[in-house]
């Protein structure tokens, strides 16, 4: 029996490129035909032929308190009668930007934009200008997004479709774009040693979960950040998934790190399409109209996005200790996994930080992209559709990071536990 998804699928395929709208949603990393989704509310998602399935996804980091939050769905509702969008200032704008200053000690000023791509994108454009270099350089496996500049040994869906760097990106865009790898310093001083002037910037996830969830080993980001420095050359954060996922301060704000820019998505949108990117207020003075840094967006700031973000931040100040029981029941579910892993005697590493969760299928510790690449993938493809089958719904790639939510609650925690068991076993 074709199901609903099935043929929505064998439809989209004749108008939509791959029958998505962002790579990693055809699951072929995984196999199988990907869920067509028609609802979620809280823990749950309820897909087009009437399944359910617990969300261990949260549209990929946004939905901290779970889907459809009561407080974030009545301010969007109310601010529906008031017009969708305007293409002029609103003062939303200025409370959500008041609001992400109080709460990121680095940034100053702030920019919104519409997307996490966008962010990270004028970032860089920004850190060129204020520097008057041309050269980047990013970590090995982490995803800033689809810009030219960052699609160079790049990580999420780009490492599922077998090749590293995307076509369509010149030559010269690549040649201005360095490799270091995560949590190296010595692949990252040897690029600053043999480009001693021309580096304008390094972008790196502080906690990636691009790759995979991997995660900065002591002492490592300290060093970037003095490497910066000791070079002329800015230090940007792409917190565009860990920016108040992990703390009401973004990473930086556990590590104790103020970068000179970051850039941020999801969260400050509330589950609605938006990024922005901050820092110092002197280099954010270069960006037009107060400077000659151009870059522009009709959507930006969106009234509807604005709303729900002010919404998602005001949830995050008013339950400060959401990190702390989420860091906990992390925890709590990495112990009961490893724990049926290790008596299955199977190869695994699981990396866990906060409310962010990946189990690789390997015996290695992974600490950076070839780390994560030693995973048996076709293992994890197993592993994705036994828990599926049973209702849980995981990232449909090895090299993306699960997300917990504050929705979750000891009957899911249950259920996920259950159904990792029952799947193990089966492999």
């Amino acid at each position: 029996m074709t199901t609903l998804s099935a043929a929505y699928f064998e439809r989209a395929k004749e108008l939509i490129p791959g029958g998505v709208n962002s790579p990693v949603r055809a699951f072929k990393s995984v196999g199988g035909n990907p869920v067509f989704i028609k609802s979620a509310k809280g823990a749950y998602l309820q897909d087009v032929d009437g399944n359910s399935y617990i969300d261990l996804i949260g549209s990929w980091g946004p939905m901290l308190f779970g889907q459809a939050h009561p407080a974030i769905e009545e301010a969007v509702r109310g601010a529906l009668s008031n017009g969708f969008s305007f293409g002029a200032p609103t003062y939303n704008e200025v409370l959500i930007a008041e609001k992400i200053i109080s709460m990121i000690p680095s940034v100053e000023k702030v920019r919104l934009v519409n997307s996490g791509t966008e962010a990270t994108m004028a970032a860089i454009r920004l850190a060129r200008a204020y520097t008057k270099r041309d050269k980047i350089i990013k970590m090995e496996g982490c995803y800033h997004g689809h810009g030219d500049s960052f699609l160079i040994a790049a990580g999420s869906g780009v490492a599922t479709l077998g090749t590293p760097d995307s076509p369509g990106v010149t030559v010269s865009t690549a040649r201005d774009t360095l490799t270091a790898v995560y949590n190296d310093l010595e692949s990252l001083e040897n690029l600053f040693k043999a480009n001693p002037t021309e580096v304008a910037a390094i972008i790196v996830e502080p906690v990636v979960g691009n790759m995979g969830l991997v995660i900065p080993q002591e002492g490592y980001l300290e060093a970037v950040q003095k490497m910066c420095q000791q070079y002329g050359a800015l230090l940007i954060f792409d917190e565009v998934m860990t920016g108040f996922r992990l703390s009401a301060a973004g990473y930086q704000g556990l590590a104790g790190i103020q970068p000179d820019l970051t850039t941020l998505g999801k969260i400050i949108g509330g589950g609605l399409p938006v990024g922005a990117y901050g820092g110092k207020a002197e280099i954010m003075d270069m960006i037009a109209p107060a400077g000659p840094v151009y870059q522009a967006g009709t959507l930006s700031g969106n009234p509807l996005a604005t709303t729900a973000g002010l919404a998602m931040l005001n949830l995050i100040t008013e339950n400060p200790g959401v990190y702390a029981a989420l860091e906990q029941r992390g925890s709590t579910l990495k112990e009961a996994l490893s724990a049926d892993l290790k008596t299955l005697g199977l190869n695994y590493t699981i990396n866990q930080i906060g409310s962010m969760f990946t189990l690789f299928f390997t015996d290695k510790a992974v600490n950076n992209f070839s780390d994560a690449k030693t995973s048996d993938t076709a293992l994890f493809g197993k592993y994705f559709k036994g828990m599926l089958d049973k209702g849980i719904y995981l990232p449909p790639s090895q090299y993306e990071s699960w997300f917990l939510s504050a929705a979750l609650g000891d009957s899911e925690y249950d259920q996920i536990i259950s159904a990792s068991k029952e799947t193990l076993r089966s492999l």
